[in-house]
């Protein structure tokens, strides 16, 4: 009985959930947040935190996210860290201060807009601030995340793989236009989530977004496209995230 009882438990602690909280391209999709994605598994891990993330997830309940990952700063993808900040500052006593995860130069970035549009000091306050390093695996909420850099225009922007200690592994595109790095990034992995922003390849020099057939062209196993706008139909037999969407992560 009591083997049981602990394989259950072991079988339950290694389940890897993610949840849609924001799925909008850069222009929100009528009454959609922008990119938001909760990891849950050994911890609770929210990649990207862009505006109306920080409000859907207090409609879950308390705040329980232990770390932050953000794949580049524009605005679509970090903006509810500054809400998030004026919540810590003055919110309710107990709010959790959970760690964020940077690109290189990040910890500038944050305190630029910070002496500009708010306060000295007020990331630092209320986060447990940390800056990546590209290709160097770093944990956060008990994952294991490995930042690779990937095209997105001339701005420093990342995906991320990130894998469970079951061993399975999500691999998010962040922001990206076609090359390469993204079937590097997507090789193995359980579920790729991967941007898909454009109805054709016309877009600026360097390009840094992806059609949903480029996008599906990366993979290397089941493919989640998001960051979507919703007048864009996807590809038959192609799956597109939408809020509050569930799935399981498994191993392969």
């Amino acid at each position: 009985m009591t083997t049981r009882i602990f394989l259950a438990t072991l079988r339950e602690y290694m389940d890897v959930r993610l949840t849609v909280i924001g799925s909008s391209p850069a222009w929100p999709n009528p009454g959609g947040a922008q990119s938001g994605y909760l990891l849950e598994g050994p911890g609770r891990l929210l990649l990207d935190c862009g505006p109306g993330v920080l409000a859907r997830l207090r409609e879950r309940g308390p705040l329980a996210v232990e770390a932050i990952a953000i794949t580049h700063f524009h605005l679509d993808h970090w903006g509810d860290l500054v809400p998030w900040a004026w919540l810590c500052a003055y919110g309710p006593d107990g709010e959790l201060r959970p760690e964020v995860w940077v690109p290189p130069g990040g910890r500038g970035e944050l305190e630029g807009f910070a002496s500009r549009w708010g306060n000295d000091g007020m990331f630092e306050r209320a986060f447990d601030l940390h800056e990546f390093a590209p290709g160097r695996e770093f944990d956060a909420a008990g994952f294991a995340v490995t930042p690779l850099r990937v095209p997105h225009y001339r701005l420093d922007a990342y995906g991320f793989r990130v894998r469970d200690p079951g061993g399975a592994v999500l691999a998010y595109s962040g922001d990206s236009g076609p090359g390469e790095e993204l079937a590097d990034l997507a090789r193995a992995a359980g579920l790729f989530l991967c941007e898909a922003t454009l109805a054709q390849g016309e877009d600026a020099d360097p390009r840094g977004h992806l059609t949903a057939h480029e996008a599906l062209a990366a993979a290397d196993g089941p493919v989640l496209l998001t960051h979507r706008p919703v007048e864009l139909a996807a590809p038959d037999g192609a799956r597109v995230a939408t809020d509050a969407l569930v799935l399981e992560v498994d191993p392969r």
